[in-house]
């Protein structure tokens, strides 16, 4: 077995072991945080017959060659632990039973408050220190859900118990003694935010962000013997199992194995494509949801330049050109225009997967940016991925800290850093959809981050019109030939909301009278009869605040374009939104 002479784990560990024990041998830190996919297996030897969780990986290979590793969590309490190496636990218990402080917190750790544990253990570690070099252990402490033992908030509201566990902590970081001796207090736990920034954030604790198992490592555990017999089992050669697999924990991938190695039904390409949207789902707690459109931009009506921009990047994307595609997109424009419908349709085309980021706010300090963690970390290993972000401008939060402790300003921040991340380009692709572009802070609109923006408005074309009355009869489930749809002049005052909605009326008509299709009386009677909304100072904001958002003259139609296409033009659409968003007191 090859061993990293920097880091002192073995050749075959992970890279992010590879950077943590390098941290720790070199005595840069004595305190590390360990973040991210924290619950997962994780290989136990170089073979990967073995896989197992986090602490028996770090107990058998980062602190192999301790003489003395503790594990603790609140509910199993304070342990000698050694993984799955008996002989060594036994070693580490006999020498427990020399120390009488520490044989004492382990025989009574079911019963011993957090509060008198964390005293004792500062009271061994100083005592390990202080003895002479020959007779002094290598120690390691690994705590396990630590956001219990160490939770966020602000120190001044702490009580003071839980105050002065995180001063013990600190103390241990920021001692050059502790630094300078083998020893280790590693701190675990999935969400970083939901440890005390304090501790988390310290510049002399040393985080390590723990990513999802990657192509390589996920092929090696399908062909572990954890999984035998898959290739029985499945339609699919292990090797492309791998790689379709992007996104999932091992946990998550031995579910999605587990029913057909145990004799359930064989791993077809359905069961698959429906197992994994589901676990991938559940690992984000349901704050994704994946897009299974029936309609493709063919079924778009208008925003021709719109369409044939999209199907480029589609293209390009299918030739693996990432460095072509724009970071994002922002698609504008009045409430009913269609933003929706045009994201569902090129999630048709676009050829990789795509989903709808659903609200991750919570009501809990610190769970909202922790919620964000988790799903940045399964995109991030999922990609190349679309994320369509819907009603953008309430969702993505802004530089305010006003009345919500400061987790608008902190999501805001993590977006734009995840959105200009420009590794990601190809890879990680946002559309972003709101009727109020302005609401948007700058940094997430600027070239780098939402890159193509894409206004929408109502039609101004009457063959345009005609055929959305067709194609939306359509999309219900009825019948309307082009011919019964009758003449009507395009302002630009309808949405596709209003048509669809005239649709279902004439279709209500059409099967109340007894007619088996949409007929043209029913049609015509309901666009006589409808009345438009009244909102025309929104709409006309909206309208506006499109125009300005634009980032592209071809987007623009011809109406529009020859109303504001010019230097004065934009000056005065600028001047008219404010004059409204003034009379709307907005």
């Amino acid at each position: 077995m090859t061993e990293s002479l920097s880091s002192g784990l073995p050749a075959w560990a992970p890279k992010w072991a590879h950077r943590f024990g390098t941290f720790a041998r070199s005595g840069t830190a004595s305190v590390f945080v360990l973040v991210g996919n924290t619950t997962d297996l994780f290989p136990l030897d170089e073979a990967h017959q073995e896989y197992g969780p986090l602490a028996h990986f770090l107990a058998e290979q980062a602190f192999g060659r301790y003489d003395l590793v503790l594990h603790y969590d609140l509910g199993r309490g304070l342990r000698a632990f050694a993984g799955g190496d008996g002989a060594r636990l036994a070693a580490m218990r006999e020498k427990a039973a020399t120390m009488p402080v520490l044989d004492g917190l382990l025989q009574k750790a079911e019963r011993a408050d957090a509060v008198g544990l964390i005293q004792g253990l500062d009271a061994i570690f100083r005592r390990n220190l202080m003895a002479v070099p020959e007779k002094r252990l290598k120690m390691a402490l690994l705590i396990d859900h630590a956001s219990f033992l160490f939770p966020s908030g602000e120190p001044g509201r702490q009580s003071f118990p839980a105050a002065g566990m995180l001063v013990t902590a600190l103390n241990w970081a920021t001692s050059p003694h502790f630094k300078a001796i083998d020893m280790s207090v590693v701190l675990i736990d999935e969400r970083r935010a939901d440890l005390n920034e304090r501790l988390a954030g310290s510049p002399h604790v040393v985080a390590v962000e723990l990513p999802l198992p990657d192509e390589a490592e996920r092929t090696a555990f399908l062909k572990s013997p954890v999984c035998s017999g898959l290739e029985a089992a499945s339609d699919f050669p292990i090797a492309q199992l791998g790689t379709l697999t992007a996104g999932l924990s091992l946990t998550s991938l031995r579910g999605l194995v587990l029913p057909a190695l145990r004799g359930g039904d064989r791993l077809s390409a359905k069961i698959f494509s429906e197992l994994k949207k589901q676990l991938i789902e559940q690992q984000c707690l349901g704050l994704l949801e994946f897009v299974e459109p029936k309609w493709g931009l063919d079924s778009v009506i208008g925003f021709e330049a719109a369409k044939a921009q999209l199907l480029e990047d589609a293209q390009l994307l299918a030739r693996g050109e990432l460095d072509t595609l724009p970071m994002g997109y922002l698609i504008c424009g009045p409430v009913g225009t269609g933003k929706s419908f045009l994201a569902y349709c090129t999630a048709k085309e676009i050829g990789i997967p795509v989903v709808m980021l659903k609200n991750f706010r919570s009501k809990y300090v610190g769970e909202t940016e922790g919620n964000l963690e988790r799903v940045f970390a399964v995109l991030r290993a999922m990609g190349p991925i679309m994320v369509i972000v819907d009603e953008a401008d309430t969702l993505l939060g802004d530089r305010s800290s006003d009345g919500d402790s400061g987790t608008g300003s902190r999501v805001f921040g993590m977006f734009a850093t995840q959105m200009g991340d420009t590794r990601y380009r190809g890879r990680l692709v946002w559309m972003l959809l709101t009727a109020r572009p302005d609401l948007l802070p700058i940094d997430i609109k600027r070239q780098g981050r939402a890159e193509v923006h894409i206004p929408l408005f109502y039609s101004y074309e009457e063959a345009e019109l005609r055929q959305m009355f067709v194609v939306l009869a359509r999309k219900i489930g009825a019948v309307l030939a082009a011919d019964d749809v009758p003449h009507m002049k395009a302002t630009g005052s309808l949405s596709g909301s209003d048509v669809e909605g005239m649709v279902v009326r004439a279709w209500r008509k059409s099967r109340l009278s007894g007619a088996s299709h949409l007929t043209k009386e029913a049609l015509t009677e309901v666009i006589a009869d409808f009345v438009p909304s009244a909102q025309t100072l929104e709409r006309e904001m909206q309208e506006l605040a499109a125009v300005i958002e634009c980032t592209d003259r071809k987007f623009l139609p011809p109406a529009i374009r020859a109303k504001y296409d010019s230097t004065d033009g934009r000056r005065d659409a600028q001047e008219r939104f404010a004059q409204v968003r003034a009379l709307l007191g907005d």
